[in-house]
């Protein structure tokens, strides 16, 4: 299984946009990873809340994390559906999103996402569901 380091250097080597971000793999396992957005003010949106964009980022990264930690190494994994619902504006402070499995099959695996800002993770910003296709497994 890799670790949560491993886990986020190859989500920054295989997209850029992560390293932007500054995106980091908080934790990861089987069932469940974290993932986080520390606060920068270029992430801040007119109206003064963090942009719907760098939140769905979070969310998909997250998800991807998971799939990473999950069985079978699924590098190729990629996102067919993303949905996410804008709770309540997120507070100036770094964003975490914890991601978890609804289904996982042979061919998808389906996850939910709870975004919440750092030390509110009750008071949620965000939720997501999202979609990945899975590779198929090559003896």
């Amino acid at each position: 299984m890799l670790s949560s380091s491993d886990i986020q250097t190859l989500i920054r080597e295989g997209v850029p946009q992560a390293d932007d971000l500054d995106l980091q793999v908080i934790s990861s396992d089987s069932n469940i990873a974290v993932a986080c957005v520390p606060f920068n003010t270029r992430l801040i949106r007119p109206g003064g809340t963090l942009s719907g964009p760098t939140m769905m980022a979070l969310a998909d990264a997250a998800m991807y994390a998971l799939i990473l930690a999950g069985p079978g190494r699924q590098e190729m994994a990629v996102t067919s559906n993303l949905n996410i619902h804008f709770l309540a504006p997120p507070a100036p402070l770094d964003l975490y999103a914890r991601a978890t499995w609804m289904k996982r099959g042979e061919r998808q695996a389906v996850c939910a996402v709870d975004l919440y800002s750092a030390g509110d993770e009750h008071n949620l910003v965000a939720h997501a569901t999202g979609t990945y296709a899975l590779a198929r497994q090559i003896p």
